[in-house]
């Protein structure tokens, strides 16, 4: 039994934030997307397994930060019209069934048009993810989701770590890199040509 009254954010269990039984693993994807329709105040995702998470409420530095992710991306993709920029409450239902709603993503046009809706998720991994931690999310938690992007298709993603200045670029089949600073900008080549996400507008100081 966990003692509600000593969790920091940080430690908050996984388990805690999941609903489970067979009633919600056996919810058809319909089903769950009249769920979160039903709901509209919390933010759901679904893993593989079909286990339902709840996303608590982003803070609002983490908030802000996932906007000027979304504000960069979106800029340079009405420049260059190669794609889809997306923000938080898109859904995409993976290969492997699971259900997420990256922090920012982008999607090319031609893997756009391929990709079919389903009951209002799109089916399909993005090409690129962005995730941004909060002091509620465990690091642990991220670097695995960001694990199941790239099984699923990703080509890129970016795991911000923005309180402790600390950027995770990832690719298929490489090691993982990690920066440390936000002095600097993260590249998108060559999964977005031009693109350079600039970590100085993400300083708690910017």
């Amino acid at each position: 039994m966990y003692s509600l009254a000593a969790l920091t954010d940080a430690d908050y269990p996984d388990e805690l934030r999941r609903l489970q039984g067979p009633v919600m693993t056996h919810l058809s994807d319909e089903e769950f997307f009249q769920l979160c329709q039903d709901n509209p105040l919390l933010q759901f995702e679904r893993d593989a397994n079909h286990e339902i998470v709840i996303m608590p409420p982003a803070f609002p530095d983490a908030s802000e930060a996932g906007g000027e992710v979304v504000g960069q991306l979106w800029l340079w993709n009405r420049s260059a019209r190669t794609g889809h920029a997306y923000e938080s409450s898109a859904g995409f239902k993976l290969p492997n069934g699971a259900v997420r709603a990256p922090d920012a993503a982008w999607l090319s046009r031609a893997a756009r048009e391929v990709a079919q809706q389903v009951s209002g998720f799109l089916a399909t991994c993005p090409e690129f993810v962005v995730e941004v931690r909060s002091p509620s999310d465990r690091l642990a938690t991220l670097q695995a989701k960001m694990e199941e992007y790239l099984a699923n298709g990703a080509q890129l993603g970016f795991l911000l770590d923005v309180e402790a200045e600390t950027a995770y670029v990832y690719r298929p089949d490489q090691a993982v890199e990690t920066g440390q600073g936000y002095d600097q900008a993260l590249s998108g080549e060559p999964v977005l040509p031009g693109f350079a996400l600039d970590l100085r507008a993400l300083r708690r100081s910017a």
